[in-house]
């Protein structure tokens, strides 16, 4: 059955913005599908742990990244993570994931072969329910340049750091607020700086600061960008 969200609504931001919680909201709401592309990183470098290889060494990480079978769902309320038909998305949210993540995701070869299955992913679920709401740090400028609706999340770091450590502690990891803020910094200038599709925000996206929102208030303020833009069905619009 056809969801509400016509075309593509590409997501972006560094962490600590909402940015998950707000693309499931979204595609959940808008009954479409949902892509976590930051999930089949964290699957990749996953697979390079458990390989015995160093996240660092460019050349074994794009020789594994061409062996192994990852997949994801794209049912906002039931994302899978797969990884040789291993179900690891408890594991890729661990903090040896995290701390390695971005120099994986870094590797071109990596990256290549990722964005290809990225897009095939869109493909079949425009194809399959019409729309889709993807996330990640180059949806906008990379994988879907030609989205419909682009949104750039941002938040101060002090908010983005708080976000994180209480994220952590709900997993049952305690981490200091000040813990969060290095790490989160950290990501933000490995993102930022890899020569390969850099973090940053496409020149046609909306920036949204989520620093003094709530979920509900950015949900609020997406549907109203992509009933805006034509890419809610009627019964969409009428809802909003």
């Amino acid at each position: 059955m056809a969801g509400a969200l016509r075309g593509v609504v590409a997501l972006d931001g560094p962490s600590g913005t909402g940015k998950t919680t707000v693309a499931r909201t979204l595609a959940t709401r808008l009954n479409s599908g949902y892509l976590d592309t930051g999930s089949m990183y964290r699957i990749i470098t996953l697979a390079v742990l458990r390989a015995g290889v160093d996240p660092a060494d460019a050349v074994a990480v794009a020789a594994l990244v061409d062996r192994v079978r990852i997949g994801v769902g794209t049912t906002p309320d039931r994302p899978s993570a797969l990884l040789e038909g291993e179900d690891v998305g408890r594991e890729i949210r661990l903090a040896d994931v995290t701390a390695a993540v971005s120099a994986v995701s870094s590797v071109p070869r990596v990256r290549e072969v990722l964005v290809a299955e990225q897009r095939r992913v869109i493909a079949d679920v425009i194809a399959d329910v019409g729309g889709i709401v993807v996330e990640g740090r180059d949806i906008g400028t990379v994988v879907a340049p030609d989205a419909e609706l682009k949104v750039y999340l941002t938040a101060s770091a002090e908010i983005r750091a708080a976000r994180r450590s209480a994220q952590d502690s709900a997993a049952g990891r305690e981490v200091t607020v000040a813990a969060a803020r290095a790490s989160v910094d950290r990501r933000d200038r490995l993102d930022s700086t890899r020569s390969t599709s850099p973090l940053r925000a496409a020149g046609d996206a909306v920036e949204v600061d989520t620093s003094d929102l709530s979920i509900d208030q950015v949900i609020v303020a997406l549907s109203e960008l992509a009933s805006r833009r034509g890419l809610l069905r009627g019964a969409a619009e009428s809802a909003s």
